[in-house]
């Protein structure tokens, strides 16, 4: 089972978002958090296998507050509408990806298969 936790994002695009990953992935557990300490708190109580979240003003404090507990999770910013300055920002602040709605299927696949965590040995 894959375990999403979406941050920040609207109804409708978390909607969007849900329904397209469930395609590549249909075991797929999805939460949502609109604040960084409960994010984190979801982390730590539950795991996550990545974090999709929207391009906000904390941005930069999620993804520190995330490399502080789980430093390998990817975070993937998602944007109803995709600029390139966005693009860049959000990988220079760290985050694993981007993506633009309307969702693509070939470009979820390809970034879940991209930045699919490791698990480690039992």
């Amino acid at each position: 089972m894959s375990k999403v936790l979406l941050y920040g994002l609207e109804e409708g695009v978390a909607r969007d978002l849900c329904s397209a990953l469930a395609s590549q992935t249909p075991a797929l557990e999805a939460a949502e958090s609109h604040h960084v300490d409960d994010c984190i708190a979801q982390i730590r109580r539950h795991g996550a296998d990545f974090v999709f979240s929207s391009f906000s003003a904390d941005l930069v404090a999620l993804l520190d507050a995330i490399r502080s507990v789980q430093p390998e999770l990817p975070v993937v910013v998602v944007s109803r509408n995709p600029q390139v300055h966005e693009w860049l920002d959000a990988l220079e602040a760290g985050a694993a990806d981007y993506c633009g709605a309307p969702f693509e299927t070939e470009h979820l696949n390809w970034i879940l298969k991209a930045h699919k965590p490791s698990r480690p040995p039992c």
